[in-house]
């Protein structure tokens, strides 16, 4: 471990009540593209005419049903992504620490690598709903068909569980997560530049000890920063003892 590292795994031994705030950045080691950065999602050329970014509205999901799914399954969805260090070592950490993991992501690696305390802000490609009779459904129901997928019991448009633009959070996720960062001792601020709202808002309610903050590139905040470790989060986490 060098000196950055000692002293991150000296703050969460120290810590009772732990956040960990993750974006894309958490998961481009495990094969999963992320948005912002210069070799992002958003910055790529798209093929569909429109933005890549405005692709991910609502407005677009409900006049361009099929592209949006085409769109979809392309970039959004990845069945061979596996849990990296970075997620592996949370879930060990939840064993013996209150752990609570905020997500932006909507892969579902963390409770792939065995999270349990998992509060997940943008929703997950895992799980799937009809519009019209709101039953539920897994990701087959989307990759099982070419085409716009139907609720079996209805022919309704079934619609992901993810939060679009145009969308709200989810108001019971968005609660607990300002309880937990309200009453944290660390939050470590991971793979994300903080530039999507109101996810990103939820920072102002850490009123703990530390903040630690592990992205490739300098994040600025308006809280003092404790730590910043301008690294792959992966790769910080793999060089941490077991928990």
């Amino acid at each position: 471990m060098n000196i950055d590292t000692e002293r991150l795994a000296h703050l969460i031994e120290t810590s009772d009540r732990i956040v960990f705030f993750g974006g894309a950045g958490v998961s481009t080691e495990s094969g999963i593209k992320d948005f912002r950065s210069k070799d992002g999602l958003y910055n790529l050329r798209s093929k569909y005419g429109r933005p890549y970014e405005e692709m991910l509205s609502h407005t677009y999901f409900m006049n361009h049903t099929k592209t949006f799914y085409e769109f979809y399954r392309e970039f959004m969805i990845s069945t061979t992504a596996k849990p990296n260090k970075a997620h592996l070592y949370l879930a060990e950490l939840e064993k013996r620490k209150n752990l609570t993991v905020i997500t932006q992501n909507i892969d579902g690696l963390h409770q792939m690598a065995g999270s349990k305390n998992v509060l997940e802000l943008h929703g997950s490609i895992h799980r799937n709903y009809c519009m019209d009779c709101y039953s539920k459904y897994d990701l087959n129901i989307v990759l099982n068909t070419n085409d716009i997928p139907r609720c079996p019991h209805c022919g309704g448009v079934i619609k992901p569980e993810v939060v679009l633009y145009e969308e709200p959070l989810d108001q019971e996720v968005l609660n607990s997560a300002v309880e937990a960062i309200a009453s944290a001792d660390l939050i470590i601020v991971a793979g994300t530049s903080l530039s999507v709202y109101p996810a990103s808002g939820l920072i102002r309610f850490f009123n703990g000890r530390y903040i630690v903050v592990i992205n490739k590139e300098h994040l600025y905040m308006n809280q003092d920063v404790t730590l910043e470790i301008n690294r792959p989060v992966g790769e910080v986490f793999g060089e941490l003892p077991k928990p």
